[in-house]
């Protein structure tokens, strides 16, 4: 549903919007979603560099020492 556009339409139905603001919005988001489809044709096809993916979670991190662990 959140993919939709279901709850962030429900959230602007709330408070009225000009006729005017409806028809900039909506081509903003026209644009908006011609430009993320030419980017994903375009990585597929390989003519754009694909996302870097976040190195986080597969970083190794240097183990610290315990503080329980007995000492010698």
């Amino acid at each position: 549903m959140q993919r939709e556009g279901v709850f962030r339409e429900m959230k602007q139905r709330r408070s009225y919007e000009k006729p005017s603001e409806r028809r900039i919005r909506e081509r903003a988001e026209a644009i908006r979603r011609a430009r993320k489809l030419a980017r994903k044709q375009a990585q597929r096809e390989g003519t754009a560099p694909m996302p870097k993916r976040s190195s986080w979670p597969t970083q190794a991190r240097p183990m610290q020492p315990s503080a329980t662990a007995p000492r010698s």
